[in-house]
């Protein structure tokens, strides 16, 4: 695979994986126990902190979002163990932070010299 088939998975990984956090919150399972404000603005702005320079093709925001998604790919772990009703999500959750990080990882590894 070339440089750039690397950053189309990263990138279509991350929107997939924005759009579950979105939908999985707010429509497929919302929380009975906290808002799902409070859920969206703990989970979603990390994800979109690297998007500027990621869009732009940045090597150091494609290492930030390979870092990051670490931490959704520890999350959807956890939830996978210990939330049996909303195990299929979790799973959609740790595949796509797997994919978003092999993506953006490759594509930085990759470098054209």
């Amino acid at each position: 695979m070339t440089r750039k088939h690397y950053y189309l998975l990263a990138l279509s990984s991350f929107f997939a994986l924005f759009s579950l956090l979105m939908a999985w919150y707010t429509i497929l399972a919302p929380s009975q126990i906290f808002p799902t404000a409070l859920l969206l603005i703990i989970s979603i702005p990390p994800l979109l902190l690297p998007l500027r320079g990621f869009l732009k093709g940045d090597l150091k925001s494609c290492t930030w979002l390979c870092y990051i998604s670490l931490i959704y790919f520890t999350h959807g772990a956890v939830e996978a163990y210990a939330n049996p009703a909303e195990r299929s999500y979790a799973l959609a959750e740790l595949l796509l932070s797997f994919l978003l990080c092999l993506g953006a990882g490759m594509y930085v590894f990759k470098i054209e010299k």
